[in-house]
């Protein structure tokens, strides 16, 4: 993303327009940035064009709201701003043990994934996975996780059905290798599955609600 929208962007969220729209004049908004009120107008257009912002014009004065699009264009500039300034080798996240729907053993399952993991990750995962819902002040980590590179396990069609992409992180749970593993086009989640050559809840004498911490290996 051109440098001069995120920055318009990021002004904008300042004076609220995440959470709603915020009334601000092309005036008004050519101070913030430092700007002509025709070159702040234009800016608002273009921004408008890429989907990046909506705008509501009311009688006398435009309200302006940043879209999802926009909101997930500041979220990967902070991610990649606190990978340089927080984040070095890991990122640990704490949570607690959670009961799937039994759907993570079913793709773990399908051969053409599993053996994308061992081949990967270095270890033939157990036919299950462990469930853990991060706890709310670490949930803004799991972008951060996102944008690392991970290991790409491609997706495949089997049977008329689809399965998609997926990115796995090494990580460990009390020293036991494991790994995350996300949809490469995944939504906001707290839950996160995790995979590993043993049963992870047998082994660690786990039950739902004890706390866990992942560290994961970026």
């Amino acid at each position: 993303m051109d440098g001069k929208y995120s920055h318009t962007l990021r002004k904008l969220a300042l004076l609220g327009a995440i959470d709603d729209y915020v009334t601000v004049s092309s005036r008004e908004l050519g101070t913030v940035l430092e700007m002509s009120q025709q070159s702040a107008s234009k800016r608002i257009l273009e921004l408008m064009d890429d989907k990046y912002i909506t705008r509501d014009l009311g009688s006398r004065r435009q309200r302006i709201r940043l879209t999802q699009k926009g909101i997930d264009e500041l979220k990967k500039e902070y991610s990649e701003y606190r990978r340089i300034f927080e984040i070095n080798d890991r990122i640990t996240l704490h949570g607690v043990v959670a009961s799937g729907l039994g759907e993570g053993g079913y793709y773990i399952c399908q051969p053409e994934y599993k053996k994308q993991f061992e081949s990967k990750l270095g270890f033939t995962p157990f036919e299950g996975t462990l469930n853990v819902v991060i706890d709310k002040e670490d949930v803004g980590k799991i972008d951060l996780i996102h944008g690392a590179p991970g290991h790409h396990i491609a997706g495949f069609t089997a049977n008329g059905r689809t399965f998609g992409n997926v990115i796995a992180y090494k990580a460990k749970i009390r020293n036991i290798d494991c790994a995350i593993v996300l949809p490469e086009r995944s939504h906001y989640t707290e839950t996160l599955e995790i995979i590993c050559a043993y049963n992870l809840r047998k082994t660690l004498i786990l039950d739902d609600g004890d706390h866990v911490d992942l560290r994961i290996n970026m």
